[in-house]
């Protein structure tokens, strides 16, 4: 039972998805972020203990990036329908997401394996940081809207600047796992070929 510990850290934060967007919507930033940090603890976990005890099945290596991407798009299009970030903020990580996803649609079953990086990881965490940011800025200004009396400047949203950086580290990881694709014979022309059956 204890091996599927992991996948089940994983399916919950696919349940956690709807709760941070609930919150978000309802413009309660403090609980969204308490659940998004608890979302990102269950990552970290669930990953220690697959390696730890060798617990690491495909189910798991193909739904856990899954939670990811789904929970970070989710997060992010919420962020862009309140005019917290710009659409094309957005798009870029969609994109992205696409390109990623039909690079694996096309190594599936073959015997390459392009292991995640360190880019990969400060891209989900320059990520992470930018959209607590968000959270904070607004908690903190719709705070002082409510309450003009505390006389108190706004912040300005210096949030925008680290999914600038967010966004230079997600290009740079694509272009890395493109250079992976290239120097481990990926985009040779045998290789691309499809076999008729």
């Amino acid at each position: 039972m204890f091996k599927y510990v992991p996948n089940i850290l994983t399916i919950i934060r696919f349940f956690l998805i709807p709760v941070i967007i609930s919150y978000l919507l309802q413009g309660n930033y403090i609980l969204s972020f308490v659940f998004l940090t608890v979302s990102g603890l269950t990552d970290v976990l669930d990953g220690f203990i697959a390696r730890k005890f060798n617990f690491i099945t495909n189910f798991g290596k193909l739904i856990d990036p899954l939670a990811d991407k789904a929970t970070q798009i989710s997060v992010l299009t919420v962020l862009t329908i309140q005019n917290i970030i710009p659409s094309w903020i957005l798009i870029v990580v969609i994109v992205k997401e696409f390109v990623m996803i039909a690079g694996a649609s096309f190594l599936y079953g073959k015997d390459f394996v392009v292991s995640s990086k360190w880019y990969g990881k400060l891209s989900t965490v320059l990520f992470y940081v930018a959209i607590v940011s968000s959270f904070f800025i607004n908690q903190f200004n719709t705070t002082l809207l409510n309450h003009p009396e505390y006389n108190t400047n706004t912040l300005p949203a210096f949030d925008q600047y680290l999914y600038y950086l967010a966004l230079v580290s997600t290009v740079f990881s694509l272009a890395m796992y493109f250079k992976a694709f290239y120097t481990q014979g990926y985009l040779k022309k045998e290789n691309l070929k499809i076999e008729n059956k």
